[in-house]
């Protein structure tokens, strides 16, 4: 029998920096157990080019990436969602669309990287501490036991993770 699936979606308004690297960071840290997407409410389009340099040094396949909005989780065809995770102050406070199921909610505030100004080298620090806070959360949401846990603790285990080192 195998252990269940369970599918994240990690938001932020325009899913570009934040919400990529959450989901490139779980589906690596969680294979197997997690399946991780991100999605924006109002998307950039495009993946914030320091959030390619940290993948790339991070040796994710940037291929499987892309700036997309939420309602590509919402209509017929879309995966139930578990756990929803926003990461930017802005889509934790925007009135989140209907997902399918009834997910769980979570808000994990981090500054945005992509606000970083100056050098290639400043921007980079700012991306990079922004994997280190994501890397630290992640460590801890993988130690929860999703499936022997009831809502209401699960729920408050998410809130302390969202309230760590750095929350925005």
């Amino acid at each position: 029998m195998s252990e269940r699936v369970y599918n994240v979606l990690i938001l932020c308004t325009g899913n570009s920096a934040r919400s990529i690297l959450a989901e490139a960071m779980l589906g690596r840290m969680g294979a197997g157990k997690y399946r991780a997407f991100s999605a924006g409410s109002f998307p950039k389009g495009e993946v914030n080019p320091g959030a390619v340099r940290l993948l790339g040094r991070q040796g994710v396949d940037l291929g499987q990436f892309s700036s997309k909005s939420w309602n590509a989780f919402t209509g017929p065809g879309a995966p139930d969602i578990d756990l929803v995770i926003t990461v930017c102050g802005n889509a934790a406070g925007e009135a989140c669309p209907v997902f399918p199921g009834t997910p769980l909610r979570a808000h994990w505030g981090l500054p945005d990287p992509a606000d970083a100004s100056g050098s290639e080298e400043v921007i980079d620090a700012a991306f990079g501490e922004t994997w280190r806070l994501l890397e630290m959360r992640f460590k801890k949401f993988l130690a929860l036991d999703l499936g022997n846990s009831d809502r209401a603790a699960t729920k408050r285990a998410l809130a302390d993770i969202g309230a760590m080192e750095g929350a925005a």
